[in-house]
């Protein structure tokens, strides 16, 4: 007898073979036909009961929800909606699920906002969406390591807790080994942190990448992939306080190396989940169909999920620069007719997400690449182009999102990198570990960072990116 998993079941041709399977019912009708799902596939496999040798007791126990052990012989279904299904021999019921409280939650068969499901989320991945949206999002999480493995890049493991802050916009999350109700205090009546655990005020990361470029100095080119933490008041579909960084630092790279890499980093993830994530795809996509036609006309998409996709993995990224860019949206339709909530009125301007879906969407149609931005609204790490007024910073904007990477040629030069952070007030003694890199070899390189969940957000069409992550994390909610 072979135990199998759904997803291999479907695929077979061994017919007459004796099999078991485990899965939760997700509908049982006539009394004699179980649709059973393991989560290893979107879809669902047909087993067939004797309901007249069965016990009417045991046949009520069969219900929306409840986990079964099913013993049988794969056969070649008769049915048209699937290929194969299992002439049930014996069967065992492992976990019961109470009809009468089922129907009160999201397990119950109508189809439910999404806003409930987030109130569930512990039972959430068993919809169909949720199931095609985290396997999908399991799938880029492989596909991202295959890329960096196959092109030589070491994986590093950056703090979690740190004590700097490498964004620079004092968003972050405070650790302490504190009481709170009565922390150390100073002769100024101050908090003490050299009292706490660490000995110093420390907080979660924002970011790995100072941690990591120090690693590419030694390794040429590393990659970090975890968990980050933002202490943003954003209750907005873009936004999390802890979501997923991707986040590439390569040595002896400049700019255009590093938007090649961007570039050709995202074909290749979108591409894998393309040939990997087909029946999860097609099923996310007429979902966004169904939603699509809810919608007024104006804002419907141009283009199916699949042919987004496609569309990415086929078409060069634009490159233009942000003096282009500003130059467009000053005399776009919308900015002249004052449809921007951000009216575009100077050069100097930081682009907001209308601006950003304006020249993908509508001006460009295809990803976009924004290079050379303004350095007074970029991070004191970003080289400092010859004109003295824009760094070597790229952010690529995607349909639907805006920017879903933000990277930028590093500033390797010790004097300039020390004349930007004491313009910006930002400790040197903090950052003497980060002033070293400079000192001992410096030499060009790059990165960039790429929000996960946002990623995810693009490849499976949803809009919200509450929906993207297992557990979200956003002010006032850190439920289950």
């Amino acid at each position: 007898m072979i135990k199998a998993k759904i997803a291999e079941l479907l695929n077979s041709d061994q017919f007459l073979q004796e099999v078991e399977v485990n899965g939760w019912v997700r509908s049982f009708r006539s009394n004699r036909f179980i649709a059973l799902n393991d989560g290893s596939t979107i879809n669902n496999i047909q087993c067939v009961i004797d309901f007249e040798n069965t016990p009417e007791d045991i046949l009520k126990r069969i219900t929306v929800g409840a986990a079964l052990n099913i013993k049988g012989t794969l056969k070649e279904s008769l049915g048209s909606q699937q290929s194969v299904e299992v002439e049930v021999t014996s069967f065992n019921i492992l976990g019961d699920a109470n009809p009468e409280e089922v129907k009160l939650t999201i397990l119950s068969p109508k189809r439910h906002s999404l806003e409930k499901l987030r109130e569930q989320a512990h039972l959430r991945i068993r919809t169909n969406t949720f199931g095609a949206i985290m396997r999908v999002r399991s799938k880029l999480s492989f596909a991202v390591h295959s890329y960096f493995q196959q092109n030589n890049f070491h994986y590093v493991n950056t703090p979690i807790i740190t004590g700097s802050d490498a964004e620079g916009a004092g968003e972050m999350f405070k650790v302490t080994g504190m009481d709170l109700n009565n922390p150390e205090r100073d002769e100024k009546g101050n908090i003490n942190y050299k009292e706490d655990f660490f000995g110093k005020e420390t907080n979660l990361t924002v970011s790995g990448q100072l941690e990591a470029e120090t690693y590419a100095m030694g390794l040429g080119q590393v990659y970090t992939f975890g968990p980050t933490f933002r202490a943003e008041n954003s209750n907005t579909s873009r936004h999390l306080a802890e979501f997923w960084m991707i986040e590439p630092e390569i040595a002896f790279c400049d700019l255009d190396g590093n938007m090649d890499l961007a570039e050709d980093f995202i074909k290749y993830v979108v591409s894998y989940v393309l040939e990997n994530c087909k029946d999860d795809l097609e099923f996310l996509e007429n979902r966004l169909k169904d939603d699509e036609k809810t919608k007024p006309a104006a804002e419907r998409s141009d283009l199916d999920l699949l042919a987004k996709l496609k569309f990415v993995t086929e078409n060069n990224f634009k490159r233009v620069s942000y003096t282009e860019a500003i130059d467009i949206l000053k005399n776009s339709k919308p900015n002249k007719k004052k449809k921007f909530q951000y009216p575009i009125e100077e050069w100097g301007q930081d682009l907001q997400s209308e601006h950003e879906r304006f020249l993908v969407e509508k001006h460009f149609k295809c990803p976009v690449i924004l290079f050379d931005y303004p350095a007074d609204i970029k991070a004191f790490y970003m080289r400092l182009n010859e004109d003295g007024k824009t760094v070597r910073a790229m952010d690529i904007l995607f349909p639907g999102i805006g920017e879903i990477v933000g990277g930028s040629q590093r500033e390797e030069r010790l004097d300039v990198l020390k004349e930007k952070m004491k313009a910006l007030d930002i400790d040197e003694k903090e950052l003497w570990w980060y002033l070293d890199t400079r000192k001992f070899g410096t030499c060009v390189h790059s990165g960039f960072g790429l929000g996960f969940e946002r990623l995810v957000l693009f490849v499976t069409g949803m809009t919200n990116i509450r929906d993207v992550i297992p557990f979200p994390r956003t002010p006032q909610n850190a439920e289950f």
